[in-house]
């Protein structure tokens, strides 16, 4: 891998699911976490989707936000130093229209201090009616990840995030990594639709089965590449699932809508028990 890992412990948030890092640190210490995943942010600024953008599903959520977001200027100009002020290992999502607006937001960001690492979103549930880049087939996925890769700053790392499509995710993940990806999010929610027909992404418990299962499958076939799960997880046993499946991290996402201690409570249950002290194991 090109940069070192960043990650202090394996439990990040997922895109979209922490705001902008300032309302979640009203219940935890950013610095905590291994990482804080921003939502997904454009060129140009989004207002979003319409009214209402999410709904409950049995064992999930569906949602349509519409990757709402300021643009990259107003981001790195009023969200990103709070970010950084609060401590948290800045990992900036990004979103383009075409190759040319994914390599602009990676020569913009990766250059911006306070920025560790970008998340190049490729698993957006509907890329089409989003005016996102459709990047379904691998080719594509590689595309995208080198016009990144081309003019990224040396140490910042290059994570790509994939759908869980458990019949091309292990080829996409390979092509990814190929075109210079250090590390593979697999996971995200899936093609879905609200109850008025507008589509949208599910999220939460009912898609976990089918994200480990491309965790496992992507871990088994790069071994020597950073795998991130992403998909489901409620608490520390569901991370541990992923994590023995091959992932190296994990990102909380649903979860925190329901609980928005549920990221800073899953690291503080995966971290390992603290050295005795000398003479304790005596006493």
């Amino acid at each position: 891998m090109s940069a070192d890992w960043p990650f202090g412990n394996p439990v990040l948030t997922a895109s979209g699911c922490g705001g902008t890092g300032r309302d979640l640190a009203a219940y935890g210490d950013l610095s905590e976490l291994g990482g804080f995943v921003t939502r997904s942010v454009t060129l140009q600024p989004r207002p979003g989707g319409a009214e209402p953008r999410i709904v409950e599903s049995p064992s999930g959520l569906v949602n349509a936000i519409g990757l709402q977001n300021p643009g990259v200027t107003a981001f790195v100009r009023e969200e990103l130093p709070p970010l950084v002020e609060l401590g948290a290992t800045v990992v900036v999502s990004i979103a383009g229209h075409s190759l040319g607006e994914y390599a602009e937001l990676s020569r913009t960001l990766g250059r911006t201090d306070g920025v560790a690492a970008l998340e190049v979103n490729l698993s957006v549930p509907d890329p089409v009616g989003s005016g996102l880049f459709d990047a379904r087939e691998p080719f594509q996925a590689a595309s995208v990840v080198g016009s990144c890769r081309r003019d990224l700053r040396a140490g910042v790392l290059l994570l790509v995030k994939l759908r869980s499509d458990v019949v091309r995710v292990v080829e996409t993940a390979k092509a990814a990594v190929e075109a210079g990806a250090d590390a593979v999010v697999v996971g995200n929610a899936l093609p879905a639709a609200l109850p008025d027909g507008r589509p949208g992404g599910l999220s939460g418990p009912a898609i976990r089965p089918q994200a480990l299962r491309c965790v496992a499958e992507v871990a088994r076939a790069l071994p020597d590449t950073a795998v991130i799960g992403c998909g489901g997880i409620m608490d520390a046993d569901d991370a541990r699932a992923h994590l023995d499946a091959g992932a190296r991290a994990v990102q909380v996402g649903t979860a925190l809508f329901h609980d928005p201690t549920s990221a800073f409570r899953i690291a503080r249950e995966l971290a390992p028990e603290p050295d005795p002290l000398p003479g304790e194991d005596d006493a």
